[in-house]
């Protein structure tokens, strides 16, 4: 599977990156807020869903630099920035208009985690960096169904 390049400039470009982020997991050390930069860089190991469904039993995570430009805040709710060697996954990545084309960025990860980032319009690159490996193990979420029972 060759490497991955994404840009999004709006919300719809968004949700396909938030689709292909999904069960990608980040340390709180490879988070990194640069506020002289204006920019926002995390370092994930990405589940690589497209493969997923091409192989039989092998699965596979890359990993995966996500860069937010135009950044003017970064917050954190349930997250604890000294514990660095945590490690979170993300569920989604959202995209909330405010004062066009401004808005909220949000990074929601499981167990009530978010990175909220304010930003002046959305800028945001996702690109794979080269190395891939095998897992044994794929994400697996409960359905509505199951979830409501």
């Amino acid at each position: 599977m060759d490497p991955l390049k994404l840009i999004a400039l709006d919300k719809d470009d968004l949700e396909v990156v938030s689709t292909h982020l999904q069960d990608s997991t980040v340390k709180v050390a490879d988070i990194v807020w640069r506020p002289d930069e204006k920019r926002c860089v995390l370092g994930l190991n990405r589940f690589d869903w497209e493969a997923a469904t091409d192989t039989a039993g092998a699965y596979h995570r890359r990993r995966t630099a996500l860069r937010f430009d135009r950044v003017t805040a970064c917050k954190c709710r349930n997250l604890s920035p000294a514990d660095r060697e945590s490690v979170l996954n993300l569920l989604a990545v959202d995209f909330a208009e405010t004062d066009a084309p401004g808005g909220v960025v949000t990074l929601i990860f499981s167990g009530g985690g978010a990175l909220r980032l304010e930003v002046e319009c959305l800028e945001c690159e996702l690109a794979d960096l080269g190395p891939v490996w095998t897992t044994a193990c794929c994400p697996k979420h409960a359905d509505a169904s199951s979830a409501e029972a």
